[in-house]
């Protein structure tokens, strides 16, 4: 039955005092009109009718009559998440039905009460459609008896407290305890509790408001831990992506690297697009791209798995078929199924820098711009298939004269398969050969070249590119 209150004060905390209470204070000046609630709705007794007179009729509370507008919390009900469908209160204590008035939600609907006599009870009780729990913390121990040694570490006296935490993680919780035992229930809030109550103050509509506070501090809480996970998640990743982006190896050689790399993926700094360079004890530069077919993490892992076997491989003294058909067996092992292939570009210039070895596997040819002459695609014909499509596939190496200075260009097909305007047609490589010779013959070279060709592509497609792309650029000068 209800306790009646000799002083009202609020129990919230006035750093978590919320919007709802200006709602709550709405309803209570409704409720205070004559006719405009029942008593028991409030947790104050309602007098009797006079002999002979009938009852007041009202509306129950949270509904209004007609022609009255809606309260501040009537208006709240209809979209406020999950406590539109009620509100469900676990009650866990030696003697839980002799402290808890009726309570009331905003609708108008009373609170549903389960109670339980200890944690194995509360256990059993403690389901999804359970919005919070208020904890009957037992009666402190005379200080006495705590300071001579005969109780436990201070934090013992909470102890049950920190396993209902542990026992309903989701759930918001309150403590209820004596006025007299103020300091052990600000530890309460401290340990994890969302507030407290005191029994000498405890009325429905006292403990309706705390119990709606509670849920949603309590859900305030959950969305921002994770929003914190999910933004650590995402530090993490792009630590690791930034980590498995390659490193060129090309100390002691005059030739100048420069790439560009452009993930199609959403907030992604790796794609299924890859590269790398190194240069061997012999002075020969090795020099590669490719592409494996898909967008998502998995694609980009086993991108990183072909690309450090190809550097292994190469610094291993293996070249041009034997290389090939050496990461096609690593492709094989490594895919998700076996539709998954990649495409390979592999160029080794030798140490003069004049002449270089070109193996494509469905990959795209190079575009060379040599000193004075227009940038050309170099031949294709003598290609071989992508890795990962015919298990005893060949990959001739064909022999390419570069010259004295020169420019070689090598891209995945993100960079030639956007389209151009609002039609259907790409830019395919003949457009990006023109672009990329604009480009040149306005002087731009290195990191300002490949940069203002991908940001051209990516204008002339309107928009975002949907595909990985990944460019990379020697020079020789």
């Amino acid at each position: 039955m209800p306790v009646p209150v000799p002083h009202q004060r609020t129990v919230v905390l006035p750093h978590q005092a919320g919007p709802a209470d200006d709602a709550c204070a709405d309803t209570a000046r409704v409720a205070d009109a004559p006719g405009a609630g029942d008593a028991t709705a409030q947790g104050t007794s309602a007098p009797a009718p006079a002999v002979g007179q009938e009852p007041a009729r009202s509306a129950p509370q949270g509904f209004p009559e007609p022609g009255r507008p809606q309260s501040a919390e009537q208006r709240l009900s209809a979209d406020h998440g999950p406590l539109h469908q009620g509100l469900t209160l676990l009650l866990i204590g030696e003697d839980p039905n002799s402290h808890v008035p009726e309570m009331w939600d905003w609708a108008g609907r009373k609170v549903r009460l389960r109670t339980a006599r200890n944690l194995t009870e509360a256990e059993r009780l403690l389901t999804d459609d359970v919005h919070c729990i208020l904890l009957d913390l037992p009666p402190a121990e005379p200080t006495a008896d705590r300071d001579s040694g005969d109780a436990g570490a201070p934090g013992d006296e909470l102890g049950m407290l920190r396993d209902v935490l542990r026992m309903a993680t989701s759930h918001a919780v309150l403590v209820l305890t004596y006025e007299t035992d103020a300091e052990r229930a600000a530890d309460a809030v401290r340990v994890g509790a969302q507030d407290y109550l005191f029994r000498d103050e405890l009325d429905g509509a006292v403990l309706s408001r705390a119990v709606r506070y509670a849920v949603e501090r309590k859900r305030a809480d959950l969305a921002q831990r994770q929003l914190t996970e999910s933004r650590m998640l995402a530090q993490e990743n792009a630590r690791l992506e930034r980590g498995l982006l390659p490193t060129p190896l090309l100390d002691g050689s005059d030739l100048r690297f420069a790439a560009c790399y452009r993930p199609g993926r959403s907030r992604a700094l790796l794609g299924g697009d890859f590269y790398d360079t190194v240069r061997t004890p012999d002075g020969t530069v090795h020099a590669m791209i490719g592409d494996v077919c898909g967008h998502g993490p998995d694609e980009a892992a086993l991108g990183v798995e072909l690309r450090i076997a190809w550097r292994a491989l190469t610094f291993a003294g293996l070249c041009g078929d034997e290389l090939l058909a050496t990461l096609q067996k690593v492709l094989e092992h490594e895919r998700a199924d076996d539709e998954i292939f990649a495409t390979l570009c592999t160029v080794d210039i030798s140490a003069d820098g004049r002449r270089a070895g070109l193996c494509l596997a469905g990959h795209p040819a190079p575009l060379l711009a040599r000193a004075g002459e227009h940038p050309q695609l170099l031949p294709y014909e003598f290609g071989g298939p992508a890795l990962g499509l015919l298990p005893h596939a060949r990959w001739p190496r064909r022999q390419v004269e570069l010259g004295g200075s020169w420019s070689l260009m090598m891209y995945t097909d993100g960079l030639i398969e956007g389209r151009i305007g609002k039609g259907n047609q790409r830019l395919g490589q003949e457009g990006m050969t023109e672009l990329v010779s604009r480009q040149m013959a306005a002087g731009l070279s290195g990191e300002e070249l490949l940069d203002a060709s991908v940001r051209e592509v990516r204008d002339l497609n309107g928009g975002e590119l949907t595909d990985d792309v990944a460019v990379l650029l020697l020079d020789r000068r």
